[in-house]
């Protein structure tokens, strides 16, 4: 069985209780070693066979997740954040699908939800913004038409960005051709907010509760309310 699992913003006991569960009974762990906090692998048993997805293949994650389901052992795919968001999980379950091996996903507190924690900020204040749109500048992966980042600007939401701090300049570039943002339009950057360095660049807010914003990154992202700015 191979079990899906995210591992939350960054601090370790921000892991959901049945994602610890699940660190705590495999026999094998692939994380995600860029980006997710190795304390968390304190709470695996010790004959657990730990592997770091950063320096392995697609191709040679599937193999170890082969081995064990062959062997008849747990293994516990940890991902950072929520898996559901630039998680790349899906091209590991079609294969999975394809060879019959049963998997399961367990949800993690996404990065955006930890910025907006670490800010204290809402992304959604009534009569500032009711809509949040996650979202990604176009790099080297591309993005369909339609979602361009200034054609999405243009609805003047909340917006959350994530992978695209190296591209911070085209970036502020995109939200201002949106039309609906300003240069005065409060953002932030939020980088491991739940890390353990915590570093973060607090955007203004107004009282009143008329605006404010927020920005994360579980790899440098940024984001904000009515944002314009510039993963962790």
């Amino acid at each position: 069985m191979v079990h899906f699992v995210g591992a939350g913003p960054g601090a370790p006991d921000l892991i959901t209780r049945r994602g610890a569960a699940l660190l705590q009974k495999a026999d094998c762990i692939i994380y995600a070693g860029s980006l997710v906090n190795p304390a968390l692998l304190g709470l695996a048993k010790a004959d657990c066979a730990i592997y770091n997805s950063a320096e392995m293949t697609l191709e040679q994650v599937l193999d170890v997740m082969r081995q064990m389901e062959a062997a008849g052992k747990i293994t516990v795919r940890l991902h950072t954040g929520d898996p559901c968001l630039y998680g790349a999980i899906r091209e590991q379950m079609d294969v999975l699908d394809a060879e019959g091996i049963p998997y399961d996903d367990t949800p993690g507190v996404s990065s955006f939800c930890g910025a907006a924690a670490a800010l204290n900020a809402e992304y959604t204040l009534p009569t500032v913004s009711q809509t949040v749109i996650i979202t990604r500048m176009e790099g080297r992966t591309p993005v369909p038409e339609k979602e361009k980042l200034a054609s999405l600007a243009a609805h003047g939401a909340t917006m959350v960005i994530f992978l695209s701090i190296g591209l911070v300049d085209k970036v502020q570039q995109a939200l201002l051709e949106g039309g609906a943002y300003t240069p005065d339009t409060p953002a932030a950057v939020v980088y491991k907010a739940h890390g353990r360095k915590k570093k973060r660049c607090a955007a203004p807010r107004y009282a009143g509760g008329k605006r404010s914003c927020s920005g994360h990154h579980q790899n440098g992202a940024h984001c904000g309310r009515r944002l314009s700015g510039s993963e962790l």
